[in-house]
C-alpha cells in the first residue's frame, strides 16, 4: 500500500520549498505519492474532506508563521474545523540562534492542527539553520521512514485501532 500525502509549505526564503521538494522526491522514489501546495492564498478548506498532510514550514520574526502561511493559520484559527479526518506531520526549520523562538512556525501549526482533532504522526522533524546540515537531506532521510509509520496510522485508524504512531 503506498501512501499519498499532501506537503504544504510556509516559506520566506524558498528553503522550506526545497525541503519539500527533496521530501516529494525521496517519497516518489519509495513508492508514494506526494503533491507540494504552497501555502499562499490557501484556507481551512485544503484539509477537507481529511487525508494524510505533511506541514513544512520555516519560522520567521518572533516566532511567526511566514507570511504566505498567514493566512491558512488565520482560517484555522476562525473557522476552527473539525480536523479529525486529518493526519499529518511536521518539518519545521528554524535557527537555534533564536532559542526562545526555534522551531516555533511548525509548532503553532502543530498545536493549532491537535487542538482541531488531527492526529500527528510521530515526531516533528525540527532543523536547525546554524548546525551546518543541510535540512533538504536530513528531511530526505526522515521521509521515508516517517511514511511508513503514517501508512501503520493510517490502516489502524481505518480498522478502528489506536497506535504508538500516532501522537495523542
Amino acid at each position: 500500500m503506498a501512501l499519498s500525502l499532501t506537503i504544504l509549505v510556509g516559506t520566506m526564503t524558498g528553503t522550506a520549498d526545497l525541503v519539500a521538494q527533496e521530501v516529494q522526491t525521496a517519497l516518489e522514489t519509495a513508492g508514494h505519492a506526494a503533491s507540494i501546495r504552497m501555502m499562499d492564498d490557501l484556507d481551512a478548506s485544503v484539509f477537507h474532506p481529511g487525508g494524510m498532510f505533511l506541514i513544512c514550514t520555516s519560522t520567521y520574526g518572533q516566532g511567526d508563521v511566514p507570511d504566505n502561511a498567514q493566512a491558512l493559520y488565520a482560517s484555522l484559527e476562525s473557522e476552527r474545523p473539525d480536523l479529525s479526518a486529518v493526519t499529518y506531520g511536521v518539518i519545521a526549520l528554524g535557527d537555534l540562534t533564536y532559542k526562545d523562538t526555534f522551531c516555533e512556525g511548525g509548532m503553532r501549526f502543530d498545536t493549532l492542527l491537535t487542538e482541531l482533532g488531527a492526529r500527528r504522526v510521530g515526531e516533528i522533524l525540527k532543523h536547525d539553520a546554524s548546525s551546518g546540515t543541510l535540512p533538504e537531506e536530513i528531511a530526505a532521510q526522515w521521509i521515508v521512514p516517517w511514511a511508513e509509520l503514517a501508512m501503520v496510522a493510517s490502516t489502524d485508524t481505518l480498522a478502528g485501532k489506536t497506535t504508538d504512531a500516532v501522537s495523542e
